[in-house]
């Protein structure tokens, strides 16, 4: 049988090649379009009007309120969230119960349900109109347009993160070793802190890297309960939404940089995370 000749070759390779090189120029061009361009805008916005006005945004005291209370909220709500995701995490992996999925279901309802939705259901919940709202402004606990309501909403949309990034991770790596230290006396306690939380490490760091970056970002929910006092209730997005609306582009910019540059350090972390955690992932399959 005569072999192929160089041109058939040639002919064959690039053909093989093609479809790849088109899925990757897509891709390319489409991550350039939507991801890259808008990243780059920020900045040749923010400084567009000269370096001086861009630092001159930062003497706003309301910016410096904005970026506090968004802090705030993230401080307050992502080890919240980092509890409940271990707790929820690890009751869904290691034990079966009855409405099981049911559970696992409510923790993915933040990404089912609209963030505005979300905020218009605590507004219901907690507002003057409700009876519960009611009694706590009795009580004198403001919950609606004020930083618990807020904190509450950034809660609700990242409840899933943590939990979410947890539960396969521990489902893949069994129950042998808690079983293990189980049958060797060791306490609920020691068994979560010397064999759980050590085989979850990077899982749960790369949850609360995502967890932090929605709750510093979060927007929708946020504004709805938020009632956009300046100096008060403004988090840093709504802030820059009104600087924005305000004519005044420059600052918006400015500020948005802040989140753009948390967006990129989120991403370096997150891909070198990502690779711990595969590496978990594939001890735990014994690869």
């Amino acid at each position: 049988m005569r072999s192929a000749s160089p041109k058939n070759r040639v002919s064959q390779n690039w053909k093989e090649q093609i479809v790849p090189v088109t899925l990757i120029t897509v891709t390319l061009s489409f991550i350039a379009l939507f991801l890259v361009l808008p990243l780059v805008s920020i900045f040749v916005e923010a400084f567009s009007k000269g370096h001086e006005l861009y630092f001159a945004s930062f003497n706003d005291e309301y910016a410096w309120s904005a970026i506090w209370l968004t802090i705030i909220c993230a401080l307050v709500a992502v080890p919240l969230n980092v509890a409940f995701g271990i707790v929820a995490a690890w009751c869904i992996a290691k034990f079966e119960f009855r409405g099981k999925n049911i559970l696992i279901t409510l923790i993915d309802l933040p990404f089912a349900v609209s963030p505005v939705v979300a905020g218009l259901v605590f507004l219901l919940a907690f507002g003057q109109s409700s009876q519960l709202g009611a009694w706590l402004m009795e009580l004198g606990f403001q919950i609606i347009f004020a930083p618990p309501g807020m904190i509450l909403a950034t809660m609700f949309v990242t409840v899933p993160f943590v939990a979410r990034e947890l539960i396969p991770l521990m489902q893949e790596q069994g129950t042998l070793e808690e079983e293990a230290a189980v049958s060797l006396g060791a306490s609920g306690w020691s068994i979560f802190w010397r064999v759980t939380l050590p085989n979850i490490k990077w899982g749960l760091l790369y949850g609360v890297i995502l967890c932090n970056a929605r709750a510093m970002g979060e927007f929708g929910a946020v504004w709805v309960v938020s009632g956009r006092i300046a100096g008060e209730t403004l988090t840093l997005p709504l802030y820059i939404e009104k600087l924005y609306a305000g004519y005044d582009a420059v600052s918006a910019f400015a500020l948005a940089t802040i989140l753009a540059m948390l967006a990129i350090v989120t991403l370096i972390v997150k891909s070198i995370v990502e690779w711990k955690v595969k590496q978990d992932r594939d001890d735990a399959r014994g690869i």
